[in-house]
């Protein structure tokens, strides 16, 4: 026979993965420095001002 389970347990340990990786996904959303979202958005910006400069004009 299979072992009996506690649904009420089964759904808080499963609430709480949920939570968990819902926090781990905000923390590499948003957990980082000014300086580095500073230093990502001017490197992105340079990117697309490069790109821009490579566009054909048609």
């Amino acid at each position: 026979m299979s072992q009996a389970i506690n649904l009420k347990q089964f759904r808080i340990a499963k609430q709480a993965a949920l939570k968990k990786n819902e926090a781990v996904e905000n923390a590499v959303k948003f957990g980082r420095k000014k300086a580095q979202r500073k230093a990502h958005q001017n490197a992105q910006n340079r990117l697309d001002a490069h790109l821009e400069g490579h566009k054909i004009d048609r």
